[in-house]
């Protein structure tokens, strides 16, 4: 195999939200009270009004295509970003010329997990606008390109019987995958080892949607608000340690064994490690912790019900059977500051290369692993010739994709030109909390 033929199924990439996500398709009950986009003036922010609240949204979360030493809070207006963020044509440009044949999307806005509506005290407008965005992510970004697009919805995680009808109810527009909190306990919500959430995984075993979860917050991952921010980027995959554990140990995969978890954006080399040491806990332990898992290892239970990712992972890679060849997948993660956009698929192959993966697990790994998972059939619509890393770069060579850096056009700095030393966590939060005042 070459680079040119390899096939890749994106599982973690994200939309920034166009302006009229929500145009015509709340009640008009509601009044004034949806979620209303707001364009900055002469270069300021733009935001996004909704219950009280002004949310800035973009920063770090849209910065493919622009300098590395302009990272940082910019940009924040659509203006200074590659409309490829948040329109769905240039981003099948900006796929085309990273080689990306097919994309799972998470929001932004929204929270990766529909967070912004757990707080809004009118339920009854939360749960119509977070099917608003369903609905517009289902039937506007990815019924344009089914074959291109996998279209993911977000549940009201405030009732768990209205989360289980909200998956019946986006499975019979087409979409199998949903994106859930993995630590629900910071928001006031009860625990996996409960069994308040059994409706919610019912309906995923019934409705065979898988359950993707995605770093969301830095509960897991920073020490403190004096950490640097590096430590947060870097402790992101691993914070999911904590939530592999807690789920495989917890009564869920034993009462719904056929549940399908993904781990986005949770990285792959340090997957070994866990498998031994839960194996490690449960062989020393369950004497006396009183586990039973039905004659399984933790680590066998792990195997059966969760998917891996990774980004830039070349050790796991290089232990990719003991992560596991058949769970592993690979995401580009655009337009987050961690992409290498637009050319991810030559660091992949530079990682295959070293680690000396075979083509029939290259494919496992860049696509066929994903589309088991997330139910998928990349071929339905497109061949695979017409789907590889050549083929679709050679179409955004012939529409001109432009695929220039981006520059700011406006008075603000990235936190690394600006500072006089690391940027610490508490720097950060005064940063946006600045930008996120109540409206």
């Amino acid at each position: 195999m070459r680079l040119e033929d390899m096939v890749l199924f994106s599982v973690d990439d994200h939309i920034i939200e166009p302006p009229n996500t929500f145009e015509g398709r709340i009640a008009k009950k509601f009044g004034d009270a949806a979620p209303k986009h707001h364009t900055g003036v002469d270069g300021g922010d733009d935001y996004w009004t909704f219950g009280g609240r002004r949310m800035v949204y973009m920063d770090s979360n849209a910065v493919v295509g622009r300098p590395r030493d302009e990272y940082g809070f910019e940009p924040s207006s659509l203006s200074q970003m590659r409309p490829g963020c948040y329109d769905v044509d240039a981003r099948i440009g900006d796929m085309d010329v990273n080689g990306v044949a097919a994309s799972l999307n998470f929001g932004t806005f929204v929270g990766m997990a529909g967070e912004v509506f757990l707080g809004h005290e009118d339920k009854e407008l939360a749960l119509a606008t977070l099917q608003a965005w369903n609905d517009w992510h289902i039937e506007d970004w990815c019924a344009k390109y089914p074959e291109r697009l996998i279209p993911l919805a977000i549940t009201p995680m405030w009732d768990p019987k209205l989360a289980a009808n909200e998956i019946e109810r986006v499975k019979a527009k087409g979409c199998n995958t949903i994106s859930f909190h993995p630590n629900p306990v910071i928001y006031g919500l009860p625990s996996f080892h409960t069994d308040h959430w059994d409706p919610v995984w019912k309906a995923c075993v019934d409705n065979e949607v898988t359950i993707c979860l995605h770093f969301a917050d830095g509960s897991y991952s920073v020490p403190s608000q004096d950490s640097p921010v590096d430590v947060m980027i870097s402790n992101m995959p691993i914070g999911l340690y904590r939530v592999a554990s807690d789920l495989t140990y917890s009564p869920v995969l034993r009462k719904f064994p056929k549940l399908q978890f993904a781990m986005s954006e949770g990285g792959a080399g340090w997957i070994p490690y866990m498998k031994q040491r839960i194996d490690c806990v449960f062989r020393l332990h369950s004497q006396w912790t009183r586990q039973d898992f039905g004659g399984l290892k933790p680590s066998e239970v792990f195997d059966r019900n969760f998917a891996t990712c990774f980004i830039d992972d070349p050790i796991g890679l290089q232990i990719r059977h003991e992560v596991g060849i058949k769970n592993i997948t690979w995401e580009a993660d655009y337009p987050h500051a961690d992409c290498v956009w637009p050319n991810a698929p030559e660091k992949l192959w530079q990682d295959l290369v070293a680690a000396k993966v075979p083509d029939n697990e290259i494919d496992l790994i860049t696509h066929e692993n994903a589309a088991r998972i997330f139910h998928h059939d990349m071929f339905k619509i497109r061949s695979r010739a017409e789907l590889t890393v050549g083929a679709l770069r050679a179409k955004a060579k012939a529409a001109g994709v432009d695929t220039s850096p981006m520059q700011t056009n406006r008075s603000g700095h990235a936190p690394s030109q600006s500072a006089t030393g690391p940027v610490s966590m508490r720097d950060a939060a005064s940063r946006l909390g600045a930008r996120n005042q109540a409206a």
